[in-house]
């Protein structure tokens, strides 16, 4: 049935779709389940508020029944070979350093096993995951980083074979290891209802946000490296010392049923950037964050470095809830191996700084394409849909060559941006404006379609640049404001009685 599916299964848990007709992240109307086994005794039942539900407390590789009010769905738990109990290998919440405990315990599950932490929070040092396990935090088990970055590894830029591991801001650099950090690791699934904690308000993670500590960047708190068929669901992330999840060269990528939280004020605190990823799905995942909610990338052109760079392809992101953040769904600005093909649906956003956003500017060059957005709400978002191809980042990003608006040579670094779509979006309370977008003379923003596009006005609004770039006035109450690009469609502006009328 239409709205009801699994997304993710484990040996324990189940994260599956339970959305109705017009669901975004949360449900008009609670929907009642009752979950049965194989001989039709009922396990558990419950009411689900949000479309993505969470199950935990299943037996591995057994067959249930869901039962909801929208519909019924059968499913299988996946085997498991092998549980290991953290508490056995000494891990211990009176522990000021149980690092080499959780080693220990990992290199002891046996490939499709599980690693299982128990209620209480664990201090740790940086954890390196291995393929084909599964991480289950039970439901009051929090992973915590120790505040003191004392012996913390780094993890280098490059592997002996030359494969970049370390990124940051789509240049391979050194970068300090993430708490949990999972290299090469296929098969690889985190889940349960615990806490990870990234320890970005412990020690001073957050004071030295653009710069290195001996010759290394920040950590993330998990970091995915050319990994496959992997999933997280279920758990909490928060206080991430830099970007919070941040998956590099991996394929068929799920996290659903997720929440990321961070202060608004910790910098650079982006919740899930895919970089350079095939295949990517996003579902009912709850963000509040310091920076981006989600960034996808695909690196940054640099001198005479270009071998890191490749694609991003085909990301899904439905039923989510954006809060905060400095935009709800931004691609770039390092897109120069290309972005193609990112569809947002059934979304809600509320008070990011932007809605959409693609950010870019000369020398990335790069394609971004195929870029959808349909059935979302948004709450306080000043700018709905930003397109900037004059993003002003990096310390030459205010120079003539990149500001200058009159026409560049086109050659390799020249971005293009195409095949933007924005279907039944409806946004409330808008102060600068509808859609702001500005292309490159030498490289117009091509094929902006716009149906259904409904704003209302924020009657308290102050004007404000709506894009960051050079030159660009302030406004306020706008509709669509484009320079060097194509856009077709109207807005429709709506008072919040309901009242409609031509933007």
């Amino acid at each position: 049935m239409a709205g009801l599916r699994v997304l993710a299964t484990t040996a324990r848990t189940l994260s599956l779709l339970l959305a109705p007709d017009g669901a975004r992240f949360a449900l008009s109307e609670p929907i009642s389940w009752t979950l049965r086994d194989a001989e039709g005794r009922r396990v558990a039942a419950g009411e689900a508020r949000a479309a993505a539900l969470f199950l935990d407390g299943l037996t591995p590789d057994t067959g249930y029944r869901l039962e909801t009010d929208i519909g019924t769905l059968e499913f299988r738990t996946q085997p498991c070979a092998g549980l290991v109990e953290a508490a056995d290998f000494g891990i211990d919440s009176m522990h000021p350093d149980n690092t080499e405990a959780f080693a220990r315990a990992i290199d002891a599950v046996p490939p499709s096993g599980t690693l299982r932490l128990g209620r209480g929070r664990h201090v740790t040092g940086p954890l390196f995951l291995k393929p084909r396990m599964t991480l289950h935090l039970d439901e009051g088990a929090e992973l915590a980083a120790r505040s003191d970055r004392e012996g913390w590894p780094i993890l280098p830029e490059r592997t002996a074979d030359d494969r970049v591991l370390g990124t940051w801001e789509g240049l391979p650099e050194p970068c300090y290891a993430a708490l949990l950090t999972a290299i090469d690791c296929d098969g690889l699934a985190i889940t349960g209802r615990g806490v990870i904690d990234g320890g970005g308000d412990r020690g001073d993670w957050w004071h030295w946000p653009k710069e290195r500590r001996n010759g290394a960047r920040r950590p993330r708190t998990l970091h995915l490296v050319h990994g496959a068929d992997i999933s997280v669901t279920g758990v909490t992330f928060r206080n991430s010392p830099s970007w919070t999840v941040h998956p590099y060269r991996c394929r068929r990528l799920h996290v659903s049923s997720v929440r990321i939280e961070n202060p608004p004020d910790s910098p650079n605190t982006d919740g899930l950037n895919p970089e350079s990823c095939e295949a990517v799905e996003i579902a009912g995942v709850d963000f509040s964050v310091g920076d981006d909610c989600i960034a996808i990338k695909a690196g940054k052109r640099g001198p005479g470095q270009t071998d890191h760079l490749a694609p991003t392809r085909d990301v899904r992101i439905s039923h989510c809830r954006m809060q905060r953040g400095h935009g709800a769904v931004v691609l770039g600005s390092e897109m120069s191996g290309g972005i193609h093909g990112v569809t947002i649906s059934d979304c809600e956003f509320h008070a990011t700084d932007r809605g959409l956003r693609l950010k870019t500017r000369r020398g990335r060059g790069g394609t971004v394409e195929r870029v959808s957005m349909r059935n979302v709400e948004m709450w306080d978002v000043p700018t709905p849909l930003a397109v900037n191809a004059f993003y002003f980042c990096d310390p030459d990003g205010k120079d003539d060559w990149v500001q200058n608006r009159a026409p560049a040579p086109v050659d390799e670094t020249t971005p293009r941006l195409r095949g933007i779509s924005l279907t039944n979006v409806r946004a409330h309370r808008v102060s600068l404006a509808a859609a702001a977008v500005l292309g490159l003379p030498e490289a117009p923003v091509e094929g902006i379609a716009i149906a259904g596009f409904e704003v209302s006005y924020d009657p308290d609004a102050r004007a404000a640049e709506p894009l960051m770039a050079l030159g660009v006035e302030p406004v306020r109450h706008a509709g669509v404001i484009a320079r060097n690009a194509e856009v077709t469609g109207t807005v429709t502006c709506f008072t919040e009685d309901e009242d409609m009328t031509p933007c």
